[in-house]
C-alpha cells in the first residue's frame, strides 16, 4: 500500500464493511447494550472464517498471507462500527493460540498496563500468560468494554506483550482511525439535517469550524497509520507506530467530542451512538501505548539521533 490503498486492498476493505453492515448494525448494536452482552460469539467465528484474524498468517499455516497494511484496513472498518471485544489480541494471537485464528477461541490481553484486562469473564485464553486469572470486576466507562482486575496473589502472570506492543499499538490506532471518521461523518450528516433559525446548521460558521477541525485530525491520523504499516518492518518502525498512536487516539477523542458540540443536547442521549464512540476512544487510548509511553518512544528516538545529526553538522563546517 503506497498510503493509497489498491484495488484489491479496496476490495477486502468492502468485503468487511458488508458484512459488519449486515451482522453489526446499529439495532445489533443497541441490542448488545440492552442485554449487557458485549461479544458475540457467532459474530466472532464469521469474523474467522472471513479471515478477520488469520490475515497476517503465512498461507502455509492456514492464514490469509497478507500484512500489516491489510489489517489497518479491516481494523479501521471495525473502529468505524464501535465492534466490541478483544479484536486486537485474538488477530495477534492467530498463530500461537489454538483456535484464534479461526475465530472459535477468543483471547484477550493485559493491554491496559498493570492488573487490568478487559473481556476476562469473555475470553479463552490470555496473549503471553498459560491460563486467564481470576479477577475482579471494575467499572468501565464504555459499556462495551468489560474490565477487570486480576486478583492479587492470584498466581498467574499477566504475560509477556513485548513482542506484540508495536503490532498491538499500530492495530489500535487503527480503531480509533475508524472511529474519527465515523464521528466526522455523524457530525458532518446531522449538521445537514439538523436546522435553526430556518437554517441547517451546517452553514453557521462555527460549526463548519468544528467539522473542518474534525476532517484535519482523522486525515493526518489515516496518512500517520497508513505511513506506519507500510514501514512498520523498518528500523524507523517503532517511532512511526507511536507517532500514528498519538495521533489517532487524539482524533478519536478530540473528534467525539467534537460531534457531540455539533449535536447539542441530543449527542449526550443513551439513544444517540456519539458518547459511545468517545467512552471507547478513551479506553482505547490506554491500551498496548498510552499518549505518555509514546511520547517517551519518541523522545528517546530524537535524543539518539541527535550525536549523528551534530556530527554531520560539525563535519560539514570543518569541510566547508
Amino acid at each position: 500500500m503506497d498510503l493509497q490503498p489498491t484495488e484489491d486492498q479496496r476490495d477486502l476493505k468492502a468485503t468487511l464493511r458488508d458484512l459488519l453492515a449486515r451482522r453489526w448494525g446499529r439495532e445489533a448494536l443497541r441490542t448488545s447494550l440492552d442485554s449487557g452482552t458485549a461479544l458475540d460469539r457467532n459474530l466472532w467465528r464469521e469474523l474467522g472464517e472471513a479471515g478477520f484474524f488469520a490475515l497476517r498468517l503465512p498461507e502455509a499455516d492456514g492464514g490469509v498471507g497478507l500484512g500489516l497494511p491489510e489489517a489497518v484496513l479491516l481494523f479501521e472498518e471495525a473502529g468505524r462500527t464501535l465492534l466490541p471485544g478483544p479484536l486486537v489480541a485474538t488477530h495477534l494471537a492467530a498463530g500461537t493460540v489454538p483456535g484464534a485464528a479461526a475465530g472459535t477461541t477468543v483471547v484477550t490481553a493485559f493491554d491496559l498496563g498493570g492488573d487490568l484486562i478487559g473481556h476476562l469473564a469473555e475470553a479463552d485464553a490470555v496473549l503471553g500468560a498459560p491460563s486467564p486469572p481470576p479477577g475482579e470486576p471494575v467499572r468501565s466507562a464504555d459499556p462495551l468494554t468489560p474490565l477487570h482486575r486480576a486478583r492479587p496473589g492470584a498466581g498467574t502472570p499477566a504475560g509477556d506483550l513485548a513482542p506484540y506492543r508495536d503490532a498491538g499499538a499500530l492495530l489500535t490506532a487503527a480503531l480509533q482511525l475508524g472511529s474519527a471518521l465515523r464521528t466526522l461523518e455523524l457530525a458532518v450528516r446531522y449538521a445537514g439535517e439538523r436546522e435553526q433559525f430556518g437554517r441547517p446548521i451546517g452553514a453557521f460558521q462555527a460549526v463548519k469550524h468544528l467539522c473542518a477541525g474534525m476532517l484535519v485530525r482523522a486525515e493526518l491520523a489515516r496518512t500517520a497509520v497508513y505511513a506506519a504499516a507500510v514501514t512498520a518492518a523498518g528500523a524507523e518502525g517503532p517511532g512511526e507506530i507511536a507517532a500514528a498512536k498519538l495521533l489517532a487516539d487524539a482524533a478519536a477523542v478530540a473528534n467525539a467530542r467534537d460531534c457531540l458540540q455539533v449535536h447539542g443536547g441530543m449527542g449526550f442521549t443513551w439513544e444517540a451512538d456519539v458518547h459511545l464512540h468517545l467512552k471507547r476512544a478513551w479506553v482505547r487510548a490506554e491500551q498496548w501505548r498510552t499518549a505518555g509511553e509514546a511520547e517517551e518512544l519518541l523522545a528517546a528516538e530524537l535524543l539518539a539521533a541527535e550525536p549523528a545529526a551534530a556530527e554531520v553538522g560539525l563535519g560539514g563546517a570543518v569541510t566547508g
